[in-house]
């Protein structure tokens, strides 16, 4: 139910800051998981999601993207580079729809096929000329425990990326304002957490 990780989210320790137009909030959960998310300042929009969980043996985990481009990311702060003819799947939301683009796909519109998987809990992504293939969850409908249904699914492709978006169902959208009305009343607190509201 989305209620019960809404109240996960109000039961957590959390700080929060403004910095570079961002209001940037972190989570800690009773398990040792952490959660930060960033979100625009001027409209709420959220930037970025990423998790941390324990490591298997007790250390440190890494930083796991679920919104946001882990992928440039990693580049700027390991000076790696992937090949840049790679595919790169990111995900970007907006208010109303979930949505990603996967770059580096030259292939025309026809080429793709994007269905929900019989479990009701996946997104398939394949192309005719089997070149790519991938499959996706969306962890918020995860959470609220809601099923995806096909006909909230819409594509298109444009500069050689494949957009995919779905669209919202009200108990998240209702969710997201709740957790945004919580976010805007943290204040600033004896252990550590910052005003949230910016001065």
């Amino acid at each position: 139910m989305a209620s019960a990780w809404l109240e996960k989210l109000k039961s957590s320790h959390k700080t929060c800051i403004i910095q570079d137009g961002r209001r940037k909030i972190h989570f800690t959960f009773s398990d040792g998981t952490e959660l930060a998310e960033e979100y625009n300042l001027s409209d709420n929009e959220l930037i970025i999601r990423k998790w941390k969980r324990k490591g298997t043996l007790g250390g440190e985990g890494k930083w796991d993207f679920e919104v946001g481009d882990q992928s440039l990311r990693q580049q700027l702060a390991e000076g790696l580079m992937e090949s840049s003819s790679n595919p790169v799947f990111t995900r970007k939301d907006k208010k109303s729809d979930f949505e990603w683009r996967i770059r580096n796909l030259p292939y025309p519109i026809e080429t793709y096929s994007v269905t929900v998987d019989d479990d009701n809990k996946h997104i398939i992504v394949r192309t005719s000329n089997k070149k790519y293939y991938k499959k996706f969850s969306i962890p918020d409908m995860d959470r609220a425990q809601l099923p995806i249904s096909q006909k909230w699914v819409q594509y298109a492709h444009a500069n050689n990326t494949l957009i995919i978006s779905y669209k919202k169902p009200t108990e998240i959208i209702n969710m997201e304002k709740s957790l945004q009305e919580e976010i805007k009343k943290m204040k600033a607190s004896k252990d550590g957490d910052v005003d949230c509201n910016p001065s």
